[in-house]
């Protein structure tokens, strides 16, 4: 049985050819750093954007070639870094360590910077998040937290679209990644009650099909509910920020007033596809055992525990600072939090908080965080969003719905191999500018939303957002504890979906939702003027 499973998620053939990957990713890396030629176009923006005078200013190249050389090395990391982790040609937390090393090793940043992108704030909040995770399970919250959103469900459909729709509405406004901690255990129950239902003989006949669907349906909603208030991420915040600085601000209602509208769409959308992927591969077609089971144990258990109440009273308590706690405290702060509680009012064992911490997925993420630094300090990504911002010139994408299309494109496509801020401050300074020379009305806002919204698609990659950090890493059969996910399923099922999300993007919001609400008077205008005078 545990090969079975271990088959059906990791998959066979050319993809379990871990030495064939090695050499592939290994030689595209050796190629692109150190036998191609460096493009004269990247030569100029690492010395036009003062990418080259800061990395000698740091002591990581002597010159200007020697800078734009060091770029070429960090765009020869991409490729193998995403083959390795769709792969896990080598382990994917492997991977991620792997990311430093070369840094280091190769000298592409001060050492300092190194060390601050795998130990800065994202790292503790996602080390957080998975030890809350284990907190949460440990006490058996999360089966409450099963019965109370879809303990009133039956059958098969019904859980699903409520799980979709209610995810997808509910990470627009509370953390995403902390209801992805919740909620994967709760699907894990819902899984395993199910197919013990179904199971004959004493031996639980697994259902691998149905445990990626339940996972992915979770995770991807999450995702897609990031486009509906600001409150959904930093991201949303950081291009807040963008645009005041042009005068051109947003308040929260009226963003809301943009994004929100397409959330239960999303929600839906999510649905729908995993369905259709899914539908025909699913054994078992009814969730209501798995939900039964969850009631029944909850019933049994009582009324809520000394170790319950303090758990809901540690989520409730991370979750407040969260929100009141700004900039001084971070997301990582208040996430810590979730390791000390639990021992210190001896609800959850310290080694079990250790052991139940997927490292894996923690070494995988702060190493895409590093990859993440290597783009934005070399000029690489700078240089990238360049070229098709060119590209979309040429082909007369240069204002209107065209420019919303290919922004939002690039956005998130980049926001899989960086993190959703990260691109989007990147982006921002870069597209407002873009949108205020088009001299189109509203186009600050409507290029801001187009960049900001596509980084909530990070679907295809499991690297792209703590989100899927988190269903991997928490995504284990409760019997076995093998993995219920394989990081090369996320480029499987994710990257079909990315592209819907973007076709909805493109046709409802851009089409529909930007011409209803429509934009102020007076926005290129006051924005012109912002920009105006900061060049004086």
């Amino acid at each position: 049985m545990s090969h079975e499973i271990e088959h059906e998620a990791g998959g066979g053939g050319l993809l379990a050819n871990k030495v064939l990957w090695i050499c592939i990713g290994a030689a595209i890396f050796i190629l692109v750093g150190f036998i191609l030629p460096t493009p004269q176009t990247l030569v100029d923006v690492v010395d036009k954007y003062g990418f080259a005078q800061k990395m000698m200013d740091w002591e990581v190249a002597h010159n200007l070639q020697d800078a734009a050389r060091k770029t070429m090395i960090v765009l020869g990391i991409i490729p193998m870094a995403v083959i390795f982790f769709a792969t896990e040609a080598i382990p994917i937390g492997l991977t991620g360590i792997l990311m430093p090393i070369l840094a280091y090793f190769l000298h592409l940043l001060p050492r300092s910077m190194i060390g601050k992108t795998f130990a800065g704030d994202a790292p503790m909040f996602l080390l957080g998040v998975l030890a809350m995770g284990v907190a949460v399970v440990d006490v058996g919250l999360h089966k409450r937290l099963a019965a109370w959103l879809l303990g009133w469900t039956k059958g098969f459909m019904v859980p699903v679209f409520v799980l979709c729709l209610s995810m997808s509405v509910v990470g627009s406004f509370i953390s995403a990644h902390a209801m992805c901690a919740f909620m994967t255990p709760v699907m894990a129950a819902v899984y395993f009650g199910a197919v013990s239902a179904n199971s004959r003989g004493g031996e639980v006949q697994h259902d691998p099909a149905l445990a990626k669907f339940l996972l992915f349906a979770l995770c991807f909603s999450l995702n897609v509910g990031g486009v509906g208030s600001p409150a959904a991420g930093g991201r949303n915040v950081i291009m807040m920020g963008f645009w005041n600085e042009y005068n051109v601000s947003m308040d929260f209602f009226t963003w809301m007033k943009y994004g929100l509208p397409i959330v239960p769409v999303m929600g839906l959308l999510v649905a729908v596809y995993m369905l259709v992927i899914f539908g025909r591969k699913i054994k078992t077609k009814d969730l209501t055992p798995g939900l039964v089971a969850i009631k029944e144990e909850t019933k049994r258990m009582g009324k809520m525990s000394y170790a319950e109440y303090v758990t809901f009273g540690m989520l409730l308590l991370i979750l407040f600072l969260w929100i009141v706690g700004g900039e001084e405290l971070g997301l990582g702060g208040p996430s810590l939090l979730a390791l000390l509680i639990p021992v210190i009012f001896r609800t959850t064992d310290w080694k079990k908080i250790l052991g139940g911490i997927s490292w894996d997925a923690w070494f995988m993420y702060c190493g895409a965080l590093t990859l993440g630094a290597l783009l934005k300090e070399s000029g690489a990504a700078m240089w990238l969003a360049q070229s098709f911002l060119k590209i979309l010139s040429y082909i007369n994408m240069s204002e209107g719905f065209g420019l919303w299309v290919g922004l939002s494109g690039l956005s998130g496509l980049m926001t899989n191999f960086m993190s959703d801020a990260g691109t989007t401050a990147l982006l921002g300074p870069i597209v407002i500018p873009m949108g205020i020379m088009t001299n189109v009305q509203g186009e600050p806002w409507a290029v801001g939303l187009a960049v900001a919204f596509a980084t909530s698609f990070a679907h295809f990659l499991i690297v792209g957002t703590p989100n899927n950090a988190i269903v991997y890493g928490l995504g284990t059969y409760p019997d076995t504890g093998e993995k219920m996910i394989h990081p090369m399923d996320f480029v499987k099922y994710g990257f079909v979906l990315f592209v819907l999300c973007m076709a909805v993007v493109w046709v409802v919001e851009f089409l529909l939702v930007y011409k209803i609400v429509g934009f102020p008077e007076g926005l290129v205008e006051t924005a012109r003027q912002a920009m105006d005078a900061g060049m004086q």
